[in-house]
């Protein structure tokens, strides 16, 4: 799965929002602070970790990639 961004980054806890995981930025803080997200292969805990493209997110079975709209 993608995720294209208009802007040259964004945070993980709204990435993960706008791919339909969460419902609400305070789900998607819980699930990083439960260390059930990571980012390029590696747990991620902090909610405003800026992503980039070419960041991979991975949430349980399921990941997507950042990519810059064109």
């Amino acid at each position: 799965m993608k995720l294209e961004i208009y802007t040259p980054f964004i945070r993980l806890d709204q990435a993960l929002q706008f791919a339909g995981f969460t419902q609400t930025g305070g789900e998607s803080t819980m699930l990083i602070l439960e260390e059930e997200v990571m980012v390029n292969g590696e747990i991620e805990t902090r909610r405003g970790r800026k992503l980039y493209p070419g960041d991979e997110v991975t949430f349980g079975e399921d990941t997507f990639i950042i990519e810059q709209e064109k």
